[in-house]
């Protein structure tokens, strides 16, 4: 195996941005489906390939780390970048898949918001991994961090409404189980938005 020794930023910052891109799809695919459910099975099956394509990029990536000597940022900092990008993915295609597999009916307005949600902060993460090729340039990696953690707010807001709803009686106990287990997925793929904000701020901070 011949080792680089010098590192090809380019390649490296395109690739992130692939995996950011994808993300972004995911997030649009799970969108989608809430706010038209009768196109739930083709969504489904649409997260399901983006959430394959990203794993293969994240292989990808792993297999450029490994070709790489010298890389553009410390490898921990990558390594929990594109893994904190995969869990989001992770969480949206789950998601997608216990909408479909429970038998919900039309989605709450909470799920839909919780969706909207997802899609703003992957795209807000998408710019901020764009602008790593230019890391010297730090406020365009750090304000849409700041919107991330911001909508992540909105998500545990959303959230805690949407869990007074299931608990207030008024819904079946089964539907409730349902609901409540898809409402953690759609807070967990938030939360992993926040998580990779947290990277991409650590990174700013590393690099300044």
């Amino acid at each position: 195996m011949r080792l680089h020794l010098m590192p090809r930023e380019e390649q490296f910052f395109d690739i992130f941005d692939e995996v950011a891109i994808n993300v972004v799809k995911g997030a649009r695919a799970l969108q989608e489906m809430v706010h038209d459910f009768s196109q739930a099975e083709l969504k489904a099956a649409e997260c399901v390939h983006v959430e394959h394509e990203g794993d293969r990029l994240l292989h990808e990536v792993f297999r450029r780390l490994n070709d790489t000597f010298i890389t553009p940022l410390d490898r921990e900092d990558i390594h929990a970048l594109i893994g904190g990008l995969d869990d989001i993915l992770d969480y949206v295609e789950s998601t997608s898949d216990r909408l479909l597999l429970y038998n919900i009916g039309v989605p709450t307005e909470e799920a839909v918001e919780m969706a909207d949600i997802i899609v703003k902060a992957a795209e807000q993460i998408q710019i901020a991994v764009s602008a790593l090729k230019d890391i010297r340039n730090i406020q365009k990696i750090l304000d849409p961090c700041i919107v991330v953690n911001d909508l992540e707010n909105e998500g545990d807001r959303i959230n805690r409404r949407a869990l007074q709803k299931l608990f207030s009686g008024q819904v079946e106990p089964l539907d409730a189980l349902k609901w409540r287990e898809i409402y953690d997925h759609f807070e967990e793929a938030i939360d992993h938005c926040e998580d990779v904000a947290h990277t991409l701020q650590t990174v700013v901070v590393k690099n300044a």
